[in-house]
C-alpha cells in the first residue's frame, strides 16, 4: 500500500470541487461523506474562498437567540452561534430573572487596544527608555499618519508606554502603542502601526526590534456589567429563595479560592460571551485569551486566576453578580463586514457600536455564569443541559426526526442518556410499532 504524503504542492489553486474530489481519494470518503462539504443554498463560495485558504466546504453552527435581554433600559434579541445545548435557554432564563430586577447595567472604557513593538540588544535600558519617551509626539504622529481614516473618525494612536523587561535572554524594552480603534477590532490598524513605528524605536533603542503587534490582553477596553437577581425568583422545590442565594455565594466562593473550579466558571462565562462574538464574525478566540489571561492577570493575593465575575448579597437579600472582562470586538471590518449571517445578527442586535456591543457581551456572560451557578447550586447542572443532549444521543443512535421525542422523553425517565440505551429503546419501539 502506497503510503499518503500531506506534501501537496498547489493544493491552493485546486478549484473547491477539485480539493473536495483530492480529499476524497485521501480519506476514502463515501458519497454521502463527501456531500457534507456541498455548500449549503445561500451560501457564496467565493465569499467563503476569500475569508480563508484552501477552502472545501463550510460547517453549520446553531444560531439561536436569547430572549429577555434588557441593558440600560434597551431590550435585545441576542444571537448566539454555539453548538452545546442549554447555553441559549440559559441565558434567557437569566435573564428574565434579571429583568426583574432592573435588567442589566453596563459600561465600557474607551476602545483603546495596545500594540507591542520588543526590542533587544539594548545596553542602556533606562536611557533608551526616557529617549523612546522624550520622542512620544513624533511616534504618535508617525503612527497616526499611517490610518487618517480612524483619526479622521476620532480614533488613532493616544499614547505609548515603555517597559523595561528582565528575562532569561536579557533585559528587553517593550513599547506599548496605545490605539484608540473606535468601532473597529483594531488589529489591522494597531498592527500597521507598530510595524511603521519599529525601525524608529530601535533606533532611539539604539537594539533591534524583533515583535510588532497587537495584544489580546486589551486591559484598556473593558466592558463591565451588574445585575440584581431577586431572592424571591430564586426558589426552588426544594429552597428557599434565600437559601439558593447561600448556595450560589458557596458555589461563587470555591470559584475565588481553587483554580480547578475557577476555569470552569470562568469558561461558563465565556460560553455565553463567545456565542455572541462568534453569532456577529468577531474573533471568539481574542476574546477567549484575553478574558482568560485577565482573570490571572489581575488576581491578587497570591491567587493565581479569578473569576471575572463577582457575587454579593445586597441589604434586602437579593444577590447582586458583577463582571468585568476585556472585550475587543468590532462593527467594520473582517467578517462582521462581509459575513451574510454575522451582518443580520448585528441588525437582529440592532448595536449602533463597539462599544454598545461590548456593553452587551458583558451582560450575556454575567447572565450565562448566574444560570450555571444557580443550577450548580440547586438541581446540578446535568438536568437541563443533559435533556437537550438527549436529542443528540436520540438521533445519533438513529432515530427518525418522529422518534425523537419518544426516544428522549425514555432516555430522561430513566435518567440514562446513553447511546447504548437509545439504540436500545429504538429497537424496543420498532418491534412494539404496529406494522
Amino acid at each position: 500500500m502506497t503510503e499518503r504524503s500531506s506534501e501537496i504542492s498547489g493544493f491552493y489553486k485546486l478549484s473547491v470541487a477539485e480539493r473536495r474530489a483530492l480529499l476524497r481519494s485521501w480519506a476514502g470518503l463515501t458519497e454521502e461523506e463527501a456531500r457534507t462539504y456541498e455548500f449549503p443554498p445561500g451560501v457564496d463560495p467565493g465569499l467563503l474562498s476569500r475569508m480563508i485558504e484552501n477552502v472545501v466546504g463550510s460547517i453549520a453552527v446553531p444560531v439561536g437567540i436569547a430572549t429577555n435581554f434588557r441593558v440600560n433600559g434597551k431590550d435585545y434579541l441576542v444571537p448566539m452561534a454555539i453548538e452545546e445545548p442549554s447555553v441559549v435557554a440559559a441565558a434567557s432564563n437569566a435573564a428574565k430573572v434579571a429583568r426583574a430586577g432592573g435588567g442589566f447595567h453596563a459600561q465600557t472604557t474607551d476602545p483603546v487596544m495596545i500594540g507591542q513593538v520588543q526590542v533587544l540588544g539594548v545596553a542602556d535600558p533606562a536611557g533608551a527608555r526616557l529617549r523612546i519617551l522624550h520622542a512620544r509626539e513624533d511616534l504618535l504622529a508617525r503612527a497616526n499618519a499611517k490610518d487618517p481614516m480612524l483619526v479622521k473618525f476620532g480614533g488613532g494612536a493616544r499614547d505609548l508606554e515603555v517597559r523595561v523587561i528582565p528575562t532569561p535572554r536579557g533585559t528587553m524594552i517593550v513599547v506599548h502603542l496605545l490605539v484608540d480603534a473606535r468601532d473597529a477590532g483594531g488589529m489591522n490598524a494597531v498592527n500597521t502601526m507598530c510595524e511603521a513605528l519599529a525601525p524608529e524605536i530601535a533606533r532611539l533603542a539604539r537594539g533591534r526590534a524583533v515583535l510588532r503587534i497587537i495584544s489580546n490582553l486589551a486591559v484598556e477596553r473593558l466592558a463591565r456589567a451588574s445585575a440584581t437577581f431577586p431572592s424571591k425568583l430564586l426558589a426552588t422545590e426544594n429552597a428557599t429563595g434565600p437559601e439558593v442565594v447561600e448556595a450560589i455565594l458557596d458555589a461563587y466562593t470555591l470559584a475565588v479560592v481553587d483554580p480547578f473550579r475557577c476555569a470552569t466558571h470562568n469558561k461558563g462565562i465565556m460560553n455565553g460571551v463567545s456565542a455572541v462574538v462568534l453569532a456577529t464574525g468577531n474573533d471568539f478566540r481574542a476574546i477567549e485569551s484575553g478574558a482568560h489571561t485577565y482573570a490571572a492577570y489581575t488576581a491578587k493575593d497570591g491567587a493565581i486566576v479569578r473569576p471575572l465575575t463577582t457575587y454579593e448579597k445586597d441589604a434586602d437579600g437579593n444577590l447582586v453578580g458583577t463582571i468585568e472582562l476585556p472585550t475587543a470586538v468590532g462593527l467594520i471590518g473582517g467578517a462582521t463586514a462581509v459575513h451574510p449571517t454575522a451582518k443580520a445578527n448585528v441588525k437582529v442586535l440592532g448595536v449602533q457600536g463597539a462599544q454598545e456591543l461590548a456593553g452587551l457581551l458583558a451582560a450575556v456572560g454575567l447572565a450565562q455564569n448566574f444560570a450555571a451557578l444557580r443550577a450548580l447550586a440547586t438541581e446540578g447542572i446535568q438536568r437541563g443541559h443533559m435533556e437537550l443532549h438527549a436529542r443528540n444521543i436520540a438521533a445519533t443512535a438513529g432515530a427518525r426526526p418522529e422518534e425523537v421525542d419518544a426516544v428522549v422523553a425514555r432516555l430522561v425517565a430513566e435518567h440514562a442518556i446513553r447511546i447504548d440505551r437509545a439504540r436500545e429503546v429504538l429497537e424496543e419501539m420498532r418491534r412494539m410499532a404496529p406494522r
